[in-house]
């Protein structure tokens, strides 16, 4: 039985190590455009205290391609968008954590590393959205390679990388490319606590943001106690999408706070509860596979 249990667990530590790393795709291999970053100091990932890996310094915008087993996919995709302040990335646990879970539902998961910092600049949002629109246009046109449909590519975006989702969606093309302005365009969206959806001085919902009937189905989750991304903002943006025949959804729980991601809180069941009400509206969608076929997370 030990010599069992060795073959057995020396089995599984190849097969852990000889994993492949996500696929990278550059999305501006010429360049992108303004506003630019600087490639100095160089894009670094740092661990920090509390044990969580952050990606600095993004000059290079791309994306991280995690596919889920052949036999689980749906053919579906997620871009990943990670917040942080527009200063960082929160790479882990509002990204690559992310990646895999949605893999273990059957979703193709894709993290944006959008430029970073822009949070001096003018319009911080900018940038990123213009990496985002690039991303959604990107995979898009890489469909048949990812073995997904074009038109089931969604995009998860938590805190600055949900403002970023929601800027890119319900606003203005911000790059240049063929076609319709669909092909930028995501076919479903999920907001975890994005950041600053309301103006501050006018407490209506940013005038870069075009809330319209042809808004893709939207997913929202949000805890009271986020002095981050207050409540108000999410509670707004369910009441005019709905107002525009949008189908929404919304969760706000009593507490979490902000930057849970997918790491819940001790006190705080909402941060953990929010995947699975997530993953539910996902299969309402048909973007998750049946719960039947699902690898156990």
């Amino acid at each position: 039985m030990n010599f069992l249990l060795s073959i057995l667990v020396w089995t599984m530590s190849i097969q852990v190590s000889t994993a492949s790393p996500p696929q990278e795709i550059v999305l501006w291999p010429g360049g992108h455009p303004e506003p630019t970053v600087s490639a100095t100091p160089a894009e670094s990932l740092v661990k920090a205290d509390d044990g969580l890996t952050r990606r600095f310094n993004v000059s290079i915008p791309r994306l991280f391609v995690y596919e889920p087993p052949r036999e689980l996919a749906t053919g579906a995709a997620i871009l990943v968008v990670p917040g942080g302040g527009f200063g960082r990335l929160a790479d882990e646990h509002e990204g690559s954590d992310v990646c895999r879970w949605l893999t273990s539902q059957g979703i193709v998961g894709i993290q944006l590393a959008y430029r970073t910092p822009t949070n001096k600049h003018p319009n911080p949002v900018l940038g990123p959205v213009q990496d985002l629109q690039k991303a959604v246009l990107t995979i898009r046109e890489d469909a048949a390679k990812l073995h997904i449909d074009p038109d089931r590519i969604g995009v998860l975006g938590f805190s600055a990388g949900g403002q970023t989702a929601l800027v890119a969606t319900a606003g203005k093309p911000e790059i240049a490319f063929e076609g319709n302005a669909d092909r930028i365009k995501p076919s479903a969206m999920l907001l975890v606590y994005p950041y600053q959806v309301l103006d501050s001085s006018t407490k209506a919902i940013r005038s870069d943001i075009d809330l319209n009937a042809e808004l893709p189905p939207t997913f929202i989750a949000q805890a009271v106690d986020d002095k981050a991304s207050p409540p108000e903002g999410s509670a707004l943006l369910f009441v005019e999408l709905v107002r525009k025949g949008v189908p929404a959804e919304l969760h706000i729980y009593e507490k979490g706070g902000h930057g849970f991601g997918m790491r819940p809180r001790p006190g705080a069941p909402g941060s953990k509860d929010w995947s699975a009400r997530a993953l539910e509206w996902l299969r309402l969608h048909q973007f998750a596979a049946d719960p039947s076929h699902t690898a156990v997370k």
